[in-house]
């Protein structure tokens, strides 16, 4: 059985803001309240929705905290409001997931700044957006959601290894969503889209499938490193990452079922599932696992809404894992082993 132990509290669902647990609740319950002083942690995408309210879970932890933002100016507003110990200030890194050259500088700035990173949590993405391209010519989704997430993860990992011990592994957070179950496989031949009509749900669900795929490979690769990995849903909260379909008939008419409405999380417990896995101590030395509502997820079943809990069965694939490393490195311009 999948270990949930909040699953009593997902019982009952009532909209934002019921039972279920928040990120803070989180760090509380593992009794980590200034218990990881000597950690840092990187998360990307904070001015906004799930993200804030993630370093704001984090900070209670004392854990040394850095932020990446496409916007300084927002990032460090949100520094500021969420930094309560001057002694103590949250940093921020300008950096944009679709430009490899903006993570590439990113990167150097961490490196300047740290030699050790503990935590690594992969939050920034679009969603459903037009068809486009990166600043490197990739498909926006794809390369956004993940070789931009795929390449930061590359330049930071001798800082992730340098932090690893067997007592306290690093750990890599690769934030995924239902929508991978809308992809039954990647479409290696096609990512960009040059031999298919675009869909921006179908790139979406591929973006997503790929996360959960990095993050199987990243942990099969690494866990004897102590370096481990976690993918994961983190609810259905609004925020402004579904700015791109608001206003689509799909959508409004999704929302407006009642049980939709009743699963819906606030930020703050959007945020929860995120926090677990980069903290929970019931997962040390574990990896290569999908989770949602706080907790190891269970296959989805095939009936019902994309937006219900659980995964899908393609989501354990160690051929397409390994492929899509290899795909990923080449489009990424990286030689790895």
């Amino acid at each position: 059985m999948p270990f949930q132990p909040y699953a009593d509290r997902h019982k009952n669902l009532k909209g934002p803001g019921d039972q279920r647990p928040t990120a803070e609740e989180v760090v509380r319950d593992q009794n980590l309240v200034d218990g990881l002083k000597a950690s840092t942690v990187l998360i990307t995408g904070c001015t906004s929705g799930i993200g804030i309210e993630t370093a704001r879970a984090l900070y209670l932890t004392g854990a040394k905290i850095y932020i990446t933002a496409r916007d300084t100016k927002k990032g460090e507003q949100v520094a500021s409001e969420l930094s309560t110990d001057p002694s103590r200030p949250i940093h921020v890194i300008e950096m944009r997931l679709d430009s490899f050259g903006s993570i590439r500088a990113a990167a150097k700035k961490f490196l300047a700044a740290e030699s050790k990173l503990n935590i690594l949590i992969d939050n920034a993405g679009v969603m459903a957006c037009p068809k486009g391209t990166t600043v490197d010519g990739c498909e926006t989704q794809f390369g956004t959601n993940h070789l931009g997430h795929f390449l930061l993860f590359q330049l930071l990992k001798p800082a992730l290894l340098a932090a690893a011990t067997p007592a306290f592994p690093s750990r890599v957070i690769s934030l995924s969503s239902t929508s991978h179950r809308n992809c039954p496989k990647l479409q290696f031949d096609d990512l960009d889209f040059s031999k298919s009509e675009y869909n921006p749900g179908v790139a979406y669900a591929r973006s997503k499938l790929a996360n959960i795929f990095f993050a199987n490979e990243l942990d099969r690769r690494y866990r004897d490193s102590s370096l481990r990995a976690f993918s994961l849903h983190p609810g259905s909260i609004k925020t402004p990452l579904q700015r791109h379909v608001q206003d689509a008939e799909f959508y409004k008419s999704a929302t407006a079922d009642p049980e939709y409405q009743a699963q819906v999380k606030s930020p703050e417990q959007g945020a929860a599932t995120t926090v677990w896995a980069a903290v929970a101590k019931e997962l040390a030395n574990q990896g290569g696992i999908y989770l949602d509502d706080v907790g190891e997820a269970d296959v989805a079943t095939p009936e019902g809404p994309a937006w219900r809990s659980g995964h899908g069965q393609q989501i354990f694939n160690s051929e397409d894992e390994k492929k899509l490393w290899e795909v990923s490195n080449k489009l990424c311009g990286i030689e790895d082993c």
